[in-house]
């Protein structure tokens, strides 16, 4: 296995940040309302759901960036493209103690979450098995045929990255001289 790029422990730590605040803004919303303090309850039972829905999800977000899962960074692209507008919003509310936060993490994540050591290794594939043993050998892949016979299915599924890898591996090499 490959070693994890600072850019992916970034943006796991700044998603794991937002949903930690997010939960935290549920719990208090939830005690807000549970002690009577809400000035709506209706409306505070709602946010208070949203809040710890969303923080736990951005929380699940963040380990599946450190698991190398690769639908994780969809949604954690899209919380900081959602983060963004929040952020301008409190700005304009003459709140800027949480809007500079906000966007500076939104900002972090995003350019953490889309950079190309990220998206390199997002893409390869990882075998869990290998994280408890990292400084073992590592054993040769077995050479795989180059395209089963039709109607063959293939011995696993190959996943999304390896599928593109092997996909832009048959493109022509460009040459450098013409």
């Amino acid at each position: 296995m490959t070693k994890r790029p600072f850019t992916v422990q970034a943006a796991a730590a700044l998603q794991a940040a937002e949903g930690a605040a997010a939960v935290g803004f549920g719990v208090f919303t939830g005690v807000e309302t549970a002690t009577g303090a809400a000035v709506d309850p209706a409306s505070a039972i709602g946010v208070t759901v949203l809040a710890l829905a969303g923080g736990l999800g951005m929380l699940g977000c963040a380990r599946g960036l450190l698991r190398a899962d690769q639908w994780s960074r969809a949604p954690t692209v899209l919380t900081q493209l959602f983060a963004l507008p929040i952020a301008w919003s409190l700005w304009q509310s003459d709140q800027p103690a949480i809007a500079v936060p906000l966007g500076v993490v939104a900002v972090l994540a995003l350019i953490a979450a889309l950079s190309p050591p990220s998206t390199a290794w997002l893409i390869e594939d990882h075998d869990e098995d290998d994280e408890d043993d990292e400084d073992a050998p590592e054993a040769p892949e077995p050479a795989e045929p180059a395209e089963p016979a039709a109607g063959t299915p293939t011995a696993e599924p190959r996943s999304l990255g390896r599928r593109l890898k092997d996909r832009l591996n048959e493109q022509p090499a460009k040459n450098s001289g013409n």
